[in-house]
């Protein structure tokens, strides 16, 4: 098998190697694999080739280049038009013409992108100063916990406290009082341009997919606060094989040489859909879009890679106006089949529903005039319901140290330090209120009411219970994002449930959490 995506050669440069083997024309096999290097299908199906301006009709006239073409310019169907409000014209946004977040009608595209583009290291260098008060970001890893592709994991807690409280004296204050002096070290992670929002994918996946780049902003944590990239794959028919990903990125390129003989066909034409880019808020052929280049837009498992999450973020589709939206991480589609319930807020009962909802209003943007606007797709209940039969395939990491039928540990299995955690997880911790096993999670919402810690946010009111299985490989945590490990988000609920935990059950929650 083909370790990384460098060697994979894609239907057309495969098409062109044969036929220049055939021919003997120039096309070499290193060529092939340094143009399937370059482009990925999906960016080679949307570039053309550039060939030499050569025949009378592909040469620009001045009949092309006039201001003919110019809008402001179009002579009115009538003269008389001229006589009557507005001259008949519309003087204000017109919303499929002006680009969303244009300052003023008729500015033109490339003005936009070119103030953004210079804007760009600024709005990267505040996020930057806003993290760096707010957290260490040093990475300390664990010597030997790993990812199940051999990612080491992180160790925290990271945040930064003010001056001269510790974690104890704070667990000791009241809400009121942390909220009066500003010293609550959980506050929320904002989007770094919150203006426009968007899905914003990490420079790792961007390296290897550039089309999902974007001219505005880029991602803001460091690489080692991440999931792995890319990810493992478990599937739940085939839990012998182990890790399925075979250390690949799966793609439109290689889901079918991977899984054809692991899948039924309709899980593989569920997974081709996942893996096709439909138009998105940020990532379209229009002139909306925050790439530097028109797409055909991202697909399901571009935010989903492998079926997991590699920490991209967006804004959340469920509030208005935009600045009470809130940064929302791509949350794991492992375990899928168990939920009941779906998206953070809207409690969508089906993934069919939640598939179908997402395609008809912008991916993430809860607009379909948006969605309209961009050419957003009709899929028939058919092939959504192929995509939601292979997302129901994706199962957890194996946790062996977790009885199978009651998802508690094994004492025979476990430490010392792993089995104190599970009672102060469903004891003193009050962990397993929310989260039951097996799953570890209960299919509701529950709002824990931060504005009583935060002099300047209104709390995020009700939010969706996510599973804690596999949850050492999907930092950062919470919705947005704002506790960078698992020890700060130990931290976090010791504050905001007022549990007073100790040090050394702090520590051994932690490592319970780590075996689920």
């Amino acid at each position: 098998m083909v370790p990384n995506c460098s060697l994979h050669v894609t239907f057309v440069n495969f098409s062109r190697l044969f036929v220049g083997i055939l021919l003997g024309s120039w096309f070499t096999v290193a060529q092939a694999q340094e143009a399937a290097a370059r482009n990925d299908a999906v960016t080679a199906a949307q570039t053309p080739e550039s060939v030499p301006i050569e025949r009378p009709e592909q040469k620009k006239t001045q009949h092309d280049l006039s201001d003919i073409f110019n809008a402001t310019r179009a002579n009115p169907s009538s003269p008389a038009v001229g006589e009557q409000p507005k001259q008949g014209k519309i003087s204000g946004f017109d919303f499929y013409r002006d680009p969303l977040n244009a300052d003023q009608p008729f500015q033109q595209p490339t003005a936009i992108m070119k103030k953004e583009i210079e804007n760009k290291p600024a709005v990267m260098s505040a996020q930057r100063q806003l993290l760096e008060r707010r957290y260490d970001l040093k990475p300390k890893f664990d010597p030997e916990v790993k990812m199940s592709r051999g990612k080491p994991v992180l160790v925290g807690p990271t945040a930064r406290l003010a001056d001269g409280v510790s974690w104890d004296e704070l667990a000791s204050m009241n809400p009121d009082e942390i909220k009066e002096r500003g010293i609550f070290p959980y506050p929320s992670l904002p989007h770094p341009l919150h203006a426009n929002g968007g899905q914003v994918f990490p420079k790792m996946q961007i390296k290897m997919f550039p089309r999902l780049e974007r001219f505005d902003v880029e991602f803001d944590l460091p690489e080692a606060f991440l999931p792995e990239f890319p990810p493992a794959i478990f599937l739940h028919n085939r839990p012998e094989l182990g890790d399925v990903s075979r250390g690949e990125v799966v793609s439109i390129n290689n889901f079918y040489r991977l899984f054809k003989d692991i899948l039924t066909p309709v899980q593989l034409n569920g997974l081709q859909f996942l893996l096709t880019p439909f138009p998105q808020e940020e990532f379209n052929p229009t002139d909306d879009r925050k790439s530097a280049q028109p797409s055909l837009g991202v697909a399901c498992f571009d935010c989903h890679v492998n079926g997991h999450t590699t920490g991209q973020f967006h804004l959340n589709p469920d509030d208005r106006p935009q600045e009470r939206r809130f940064r929302l991480d791509t949350t794991s589609l492992r375990g899928m089949f168990n939920q009941q319930i779906h998206g953070s807020k809207r409690s969508l009962r089906s993934v069919e529903d939640f598939t179908e909802f997402e395609f008809r209003t912008a991916y993430f943007n809860g607009d379909p005039i948006h969605a309209m606007k961009k050419g957003f797709p009709i899929l028939d209940r058919i092939h959504v319901s192929h995509m939601a039969q292979l997302q129901n395939m994706l199962d957890f990491p194996p946790a062996p140290k977790l009885n199978p039928t009651t998802g508690r540990l094994d004492p025979a299995k476990a430490t010392e330090s792993e089995l104190r955690g599970e009672k102060v997880f469903f004891g003193k911790g009050q962990c397993s209120n929310c989260h039951t096993p097996p799953a570890y999670l209960d299919h509701q919402m529950h709002d824990l009411h931060l504005e009583r810690f935060l002099k300047n946010e209104p709390g995020d009111g009700q939010m969706k219970t996510f599973t804690l299985r596999g949850i050492k490989e999907s930092p950062p945590y919470l919705h947005d994002g704002r506790a960078l490990t698992l020890e700060d988000t130990v931290e976090f609920f010791n504050l905001v449930l007022q549990l007073k935990l100790e040090p050394q059950e702090k520590q051994d929650l932690v490592a319970f959490m780590r075996q689920l």
